[in-house]
């Protein structure tokens, strides 16, 4: 299966300074600052619950940022579309439980065999075919599962350190009821910036001291295959990745105008996360918020350079990726779980939606119910398990919601 083809000839850099404009621009910065807030704060409330230490939360925000970064420059300024790569959330939280019964070691090397599985499905053409393998609602059921936990965490923020997590909640509701002001400061943009106000005037007397200004020495780690692993992690995440996220991202750019080259993407996600696993980072995909941000206003044919910025923006914070982990992991643990569980808000909201709207919405039921459960078997996660017996059950009990709608249906 041939890759897409690229513009020619290359876009020159004259040319993309000419394109990029004021409008441009500020989508970048406030699509990279959502990038920058809430999504980190679901890796570290992941990793510290997973006994991951600061090294290695560094590392992992490293990759996220940096190789993802990379990867995005290199496709916008290719294909001239925004073409934005980072993490997989739903992958991310997926690790979460993982991290319970399996080494660091063994989640990465089933992260490295993601990345090859999507290389394979990437190459071969086969992708179209395995996004439709497993029902939607039922995929989207287990991914409701995953997230309830940050949406339990931030209840219980503002039931445990109210003064920070509450006022956190209120911005983000504020900014969020008001389109207006919405557009002006982003709701977690917001939210961001008032915990800090709490924390700045309330005080944080078990912060540790400062950190030096330092560069990322990202750790190279050695993954360790194991059945467990693969068998738990390796199809959620594929899944996740090109059926969750990509199709979302790909979605969004759609209606936007663009056609983005849905092989080269596969392709482009499973050799990126296989480079990024050795310094610890979950699977790379195409993301739909910040593709959505930045293709959301403007002309269509300059869009690609909202891309680049953003591309660039995340080189810069992979590179000072210490720096950002220390003030991070500093803050109260209340402002890392209101953050992280107000980013899943809108996420697993919709995730409720897809599962129970229409059909296969009992499979969807019993992978939610599973999920949540939390109890492995064999070793093995229950998000696995929650698909497994989601989509058998389903299969038993709602065999018309397996056949073709018809036309107009």
């Amino acid at each position: 299966m041939q890759l897409e083809k690229t513009v020619r000839p290359p876009i020159s850099l004259r040319q993309v300074l000419r394109d990029l404009g004021g409008v441009y621009a500020m989508n970048a910065f406030v699509a990279f600052i959502f990038a920058a807030s809430g999504p980190v704060a679901i890796i570290l409330a992941v990793g510290t619950r997973g006994g991951l230490s600061e090294s290695d939360l560094s590392s992992w925000i490293f990759g996220s940022f940096f190789i993802n970064g990379l990867v995005s420059i290199g496709f916008c300024w290719l294909y001239r579309q925004p073409l934005v790569f980072f993490w997989t959330i739903p992958g991310t939280v997926l690790v979460g439980p993982a991290l319970g019964h399996l080494s660091f070691a063994e989640v990465i090397g089933a992260f490295l065999a993601t990345g090859l599985l999507m290389l394979v499905l990437g190459f071969s053409g086969w992708i179209r075919r395995s996004m439709d393998a497993v029902p939607m609602p039922i995929v989207m059921g287990m991914v409701a599962g995953v997230f309830l936990r940050f949406g339990l965490d931030l209840v219980f923020a503002i039931r445990d350190d109210f003064w920070i997590a509450a006022p956190m909640a209120a911005a983000f509701l504020v900014l969020s009821a008001s389109p207006r002001l919405g557009r002006f400061m982003p709701p977690l943009i917001g939210a961001l910036i008032v915990g800090a106000i709490a924390i700045a005037i309330i005080g944080n007397p078990s912060a540790p001291g400062g950190h030096p200004f330092t560069i990322a020495r990202p750790n190279l780690y050695t993954p360790v295959f194991s059945w467990a692993a693969m068998v738990e992690l390796v199809v959620p995440l594929a899944i996740t990745v090109l059926a969750v996220q990509n199709g979302q991202g790909i979605a969004i750019l759609k209606a936007a105008g663009h056609q983005p080259p849905i092989n080269a993407i596969t392709v482009a996600c499973g050799a990126a996360s296989i480079v990024a696993a050795f310094v610890g980072t979950v699977s790379t995909c195409l993301t739909g918020p910040v593709n959505a941000i930045i293709s959301g206003s403007g002309a269509k044919q300059r869009h690609y350079t909202a891309g680049l910025v953003v591309g660039t923006l995340a080189l810069v914070f992979g590179l000072l990726s210490p720096v950002f982990t220390h003030l991070m992991l500093a803050t109260p643990p209340a402002f890392i779980a209101a953050l992280a569980g107000l980013a899943m808000l809108r996420v697993l909201q919709t995730a409720f939606v897809i599962s129970f709207k229409d059909r296969f919405s009992f499979g969807a039921l019993l992978t939610f119910v599973i999920t949540v459960a939390n109890v492995s078997i064999f070793n093995i996660g229950a998000p696995f398990w929650g698909l497994v017996f989601g989509f058998a059950l389903s299969w038993l009990l709602e065999r018309k919601d397996f056949q073709p709608r018809q036309p107009g249906a």
